[in-house]
């Protein structure tokens, strides 16, 4: 049910079947919700839409829509072909504390409207909640959605939400016990609180250790990562559906989604964006109009703005750029960058993951010697038969020499100048200190390696320098 097509990094373009049709992830579902108007399920696919998501517990609960659903289906209810993917009523469940509906019933009830997939009632436990509260819930939720599985046939996909608040043992753990369970796609929840406070780092090793326990031919769902800064780190990091409930709530407060971060309308003299809203208002013209009019034209422009970041977030898989993109992206928030770090104790994953043949290697930062290709290509090099008695190595490209040196990735053999990484690797000149650390120490791990052999060092003055510091 789920074809990976293309791959870079941790993220792919997957083709993903469901009752009502293909999804192409990486994959934005809206949030709709049945009770409220705003904008349509049928108007979604005109930004970009190819998935919907709802909230079944909202429709269960209001009896008009429920007989509805019950009687014609839930398409027939928000009005769309397109697939549909029903919450349980877990976030109701961690504002309110309690809801009146057990797991079978609400599992039951998306199943006969014909959901395309299905979530049980999982136990959303928030962030920092005291460890023996996390592993209850957990295996609270692990039961309900065994329960979900004998109930869902055929019909539907089956969603298994990964729990264990902020305990990364207890993500693993549901990690392990969700690969057991005949579902289709997986879903980390309970992140919503860790990215409204900035917690981007504990949200992205709670994905790395999941990830590091899931098999890789189903898709993951990052429950309520619905803004566009942050979908290039986390697609990078192997999530294939996210969800927006944001294009709406950030617009109905005035504020602005794009790709670097949030603007408030009343501090915006120039539309940073071509989408149709911002091409035909000013935004002083927005700010004149009535409150629900301007609510609904900034939600469509956060759609526009964010269907545009997950298409450019599949070509750069596509271009093998993915590093690039997320490089880029993360300097739109300091806590984007830590979360982005986070990655140099997560190697084996990585390398896992990510591809060893891409068409170049452009450094754009400190965050590029994080990536699987430098630390690669290090433990290659080691193993480059030296015949010679005698070799030269040299910092000057335009000195005829045996191998030469490039800052991060030390020691490169003269036939393989024009070869990626290293020989299709693009830097400044005035480079970062780190990458020329990170040099001497594989210089040092190949002449140690080399010991045999009689070497001559043609270094600059800079190369000396580390080297002598070191």
């Amino acid at each position: 049910m789920f074809e990976i097509i293309a791959k870079d990094v941790m993220g792919r373009i997957g083709k993903l079947q469901t009752p009502h049709g293909v999804v192409e992830t990486p994959a934005l579902m809206p949030v709709i919700n049945p009770n409220i108007e705003f904008i349509p399920a049928k108007d979604m696919k005109k930004y970009g839409a190819e998935i919907l998501i709802t909230n079944s517990y909202i429709i269960y609960k209001t009896k008009k829509l429920r007989e509805m659903a019950l009687k014609k289906g839930l398409h027939s209810v928000l009005g769309t072909d397109l697939p549909i993917m029903t919450d349980s009523g877990s976030y109701q469940l961690m504002v309110y504390g309690d809801i009146d509906v057990s797991n079978r019933e609400i599992v039951e009830f998306q199943r006969d409207i014909e959901s395309d997939i299905i979530t049980p009632l999982d136990i959303p436990t928030p962030p920092d909640a005291d460890y023996e509260t996390a592993k209850k819930d957990l295996e609270e939720t692990i039961r309900r959605e065994k329960e979900a599985e004998e109930i869902v046939g055929e019909g539907s996909l089956l969603t298994i939400p990964i729990q264990g608040s902020t305990h990364y043992d207890l993500r693993r753990l549901a990690a392990i016990e969700a690969s057991k369970i005949r579902g289709d796609v997986f879903a980390i929840g309970a992140v919503v609180p860790l990215l409204d406070t900035y917690r981007f780092a504990e949200v992205s090793k709670i994905v790395l250790e999941v990830k590091s326990n899931l098999p890789s031919n189903k898709p993951v769902h990052l429950f309520g990562a619905g803004h566009p800064m942050i979908f290039a780190i986390f697609a990078a990091l192997g999530i294939d559906l996210f969800d927006s409930a944001a294009y709406a709530l950030f617009a109905k407060d005035d504020r602005y989604l794009t790709p670097h971060g949030t603007l408030k309308l009343g501090e915006i003299q120039y539309f940073p964006c071509s989408c149709p809203v911002c091409l035909s208002y000013t935004p002083e013209e927005l700010r004149r109009l009535d409150k629900n009019d301007r609510a609904k034209l900034i939600a469509e422009h956060n759609l526009y703005v964010s269907f545009e970041e997950i298409r450019r977030v599949k070509q750069a898989i596509k271009n093998n750029e993915l590093f690039e993109l997320v490089e880029r992206r993360i300097r739109g928030h300091p806590y984007l960058i830590q979360a982005w770090r986070v990655i140099k104790d997560y190697y084996e994953v990585l390398e896992k993951y990510d591809p060893s043949l891409k068409r170049v290697f452009f450094y754009l930062g400190r965050e590029s010697l994080l990536r699987p290709a430098i630390r690669r290509y290090h433990e290659k090099v080691l193993n480059v038969s030296v015949d010679k008695k005698e070799i030269t190595i040299s910092s000057d490209f335009g000195i005829r020499a045996d191998f030469y040196l490039k800052p991060a990735f030390g020691v490169i053999p003269a036939e393989l100048l024009e070869s990626y990484p290293a020989g299709h690797a693009e830097m400044p000149e005035d480079i970062d200190d780190e990458a020329y650390i990170m040099a001497v120490e594989g210089l040092k791990k190949f002449l140690e390696r080399n010991k045999d052999k009689k070497v001559k060092l043609i270094l600059g003055e800079k190369w000396k320098r580390f080297l002598n510091e070191d």
